[in-house]
Formats: structure tokens, C-alpha cells, sequence
């Protein structure tokens, strides 16, 4: 593969910009060309969050065209729905079954679609789709922001990425604080787990 194009999707709070940055510190080490570009709105009150990471060795412009992605990161289950113009019937798309409910419906009396349904429309897309359980897989690692993690952990299990797993511990442990460094590597290794079965 020449390059990677990988759109991490979501809402804000879960993670989603430190995960875009330990995909580009570990593509930068590995001595790919990347670029990361982030639309952050209303991130801090729960709004929609986007980051498109794309590794190669030729990769210039910092945004994936429409219908490029290889990956859709799907961190909550309509946000993947609303970002699938990304994706193609090659895209692999790994999503959270976390839902979060954006902010714009507390205000409207808008009813949250059926997660099965959001699915349903996701496969219309691609075929290739892998759920997992990140929140409770991230609560098993001791805290339940570590869901980030868990979803890297997913993505490195799946094999898609020309990154080696060992390198992106290491980044893991360099951008995460002290503290909190066994905690995330822990949910890293239970995400990828929860695939390589």
C-alpha cells in the first residue's frame, strides 16, 4: 500500500485527537510521510470531532478526498454514519458501540437512530465493519477515557497499518502522561485482544 488513509470520527472528550497524534508521532518514527489535519467545533461540549491521518511514503495534502479512506475509526456510531462519505466498499470501518448522543439533539426533540439501523446504512457502504465494545473494554483498563486506546489497539490487531505495534507503545508511553501510561497501554492490549481472537 502506498499510503494509508485513516479518518478518525467522533464526539468530543473521547480521545480522538491524542489517538490521530500517536498514528502520526509513529509514522514520523517509522520514517513515513504524514499528514494530520483536525475539524474540532464544539469538541469540549461534546460536538462532533474529525481527524484525517495519512501515512505514506508520498502523502502531501492533509486531507482524504471523499470515498479514499482505508480506515474509518468510528469512535461514536452516528458520527462514522455521518463521515461515510469517506469511505468505499474497501474501507474498513472499526466502530465503537459507545453512543453518545450529540449536543444538537438535546435542543430538538429529535430521536437517536437504532444502532442496528446506523449499521445498516454503514453496510451499504462497506461490507467490512468490525464493533467493538471500547467503554467497557476501557473501564476493564481502570478509567473509561482510556476508550482511545482501546480502539488503537483494535485498528493495530486488524493489520492494516503499516506501523509496527511495538513503536506504537512506545508512542503511547512518550505522549500520555506518567501517571496514566500502564493504564492506557493496558486498554491498547485489550483492544487488541478483543480482534486478534
Amino acid at each position: 500500500m502506498d499510503e494509508l488513509n485513516v479518518i478518525l470520527t467522533g464526539v468530543g472528550g473521547q480521545g480522538i485527537l491524542l489517538a490521530s497524534q500517536v498514528l502520526g508521532v509513529t509514522a514520523v518514527k517509522e520514517g513515513f510521510n504524514v499528514r494530520v489535519s483536525e475539524i474540532h467545533g464544539m469538541a469540549q461540549r461534546g460536538g462532533a470531532v474529525i481527524s484525517h491521518v495519512r501515512i505514506g511514503k508520498k502523502v502531501y495534502a492533509p486531507t482524504v478526498l471523499e470515498g479514499k479512506a482505508n480506515v474509518i475509526l468510528g469512535f461514536e456510531p452516528l458520527e462514522t454514519l455521518r463521515n461515510i462519505k469517506y469511505a468505499s466498499e474497501e474501507t474498513l470501518a472499526l466502530i465503537s458501540k459507545e453512543i453518545i448522543v450529540p449536543t444538537g439533539f438535546s435542543t430538538q426533540p429529535v430521536e437517536y437512530p437504532n444502532f442496528e439501523k446506523i449499521i445498516e446504512k454503514i453496510r451499504q457502504f462497506t461490507e467490512k465493519i468490525i464493533i467493538i465494545d471500547a467503554l467497557n473494554l476501557a473501564k476493564k483498563a481502570g478509567n473509561a477515557i482510556t476508550r482511545n486506546m482501546v480502539m488503537l489497539g483494535a485498528l493495530a490487531a486488524t493489520g492494516i497499518l503499516p506501523l509496527k505495534t511495538e513503536t506504537l507503545k512506545e508512542t503511547i508511553q512518550e505522549l500520555v502522561r506518567p501517571a496514566y501510561v500502564e493504564m492506557n497501554l493496558k486498554a491498547f492490549e485489550l483492544g487488541y485482544a478483543a480482534i486478534s481472537k
